[in-house]
């Protein structure tokens, strides 16, 4: 059973991890029906995301190679210190601290409480409507080659938004970007690429914590076997994700994800409060 679990588990993290609809509140709420009273917990979550991270990669190679290249050169002189990929990498780095910064300060908090369902579904809702906000208003002209380094920290706190299953990193950037003027694939090709150090980085560590957590003798609520599929599983559905949702954003507005968000959230308080669901 653990393994049909961990599949499904994986084709939800694969199908939500790149859409603006909170993949954390899917594996919380989706876990909650396969695991009655047991939180798949934020460590498999993490975990997990490893798999989606590296369809990104493989996705994005040419470009993340080609700004790590750029990067890395320029710091011995090899590269114009302007040049675009470089700025880019710069902008990067920049953007991922606010998530590391503050994932480190409230890991407890965002290990527990925050993983309240009540909270889960208020950020559903409340951001998927600031989303479509943002979709709607301002400039839409400005590509990635003309960020400052405000508009990359202001991305940078907006991807840090996602700490609270229920907002979406992915939802939080693209709000963001989309606040500030720029296009549809653009801001939605930067959310993949200002993803990678974050959640990689999450991943890895939350591996880590699990690997300690064993070895201290305390049991995964779904085993590495199962884990280590659904990683596989969410690989494979986020890359077929990743090719679908650019090609969205070339002629579709965000308005199906809003009011999708507005509908699971409304969902999830009529199943708390008939006791369908626990909040933790």
């Amino acid at each position: 059973m653990d393994w049909i679990i961990a599949v499904i588990l994986g084709i939800v993290q694969g199908l939500t991890e790149f859409l603006p609809v909170s993949s954390s509140a899917h594996l919380r709420i989706v876990g909650e029906f396969l695991l009655p009273g047991q939180d798949p917990g934020a460590f498999f979550t993490a975990i997990v995301q490893i798999g989606t991270e590296s369809a990104v990669i493989v996705y994005f190679w040419k470009d993340i190679t080609g700004i790590i290249g750029a990067w890395c050169r320029s710091l011995v002189g090899r590269v114009d210190r302007r040049d675009p990929k470089v700025r880019l990498g710069w902008l990067i780095i920049i953007g991922s601290v606010p998530i590391v910064v503050l994932g480190l300060v409230f890991e407890d908090a965002i290990d527990s409480v925050l993983r309240s369902l009540w909270i889960t579904a208020t950020m559903l809702i409340v951001f998927g409507l600031i989303l479509g906000l943002a979709d709607k208003v301002g400039p839409r002209v400005q590509t990635l080659d003309k960020m400052t380094w405000g508009q990359g920290l202001a991305y940078g706190f907006a991807q840090a938004l996602a700490l609270v299953p229920g907002v979406s990193r992915s939802g939080g950037t693209i709000m963001a970007g989309r606040f500030m003027g720029f296009t549809r694939p653009e801001a939605a090709r930067y959310s993949f690429l200002l993803a990678v150090p974050a959640v990689m980085g999450s991943g890895f560590y939350g591996l880590y914590k699990s690997m300690a957590e064993v070895s201290a003798g305390n049991e995964m609520v779904l085993g590495w076997g199962p884990t280590a599929i659904a990683t596989l599983v969410s690989f494979i559905v986020g890359y077929v994700v990743i090719v679908g949702f650019l090609k969205f954003v070339q002629t579709k507005s965000f308005a199906v994800f809003v009011w999708y968000r507005v509908a699971i959230g409304v969902l999830i308080y009529i199943l708390l409060g008939t006791g369908v669901l626990q909040p933790l």
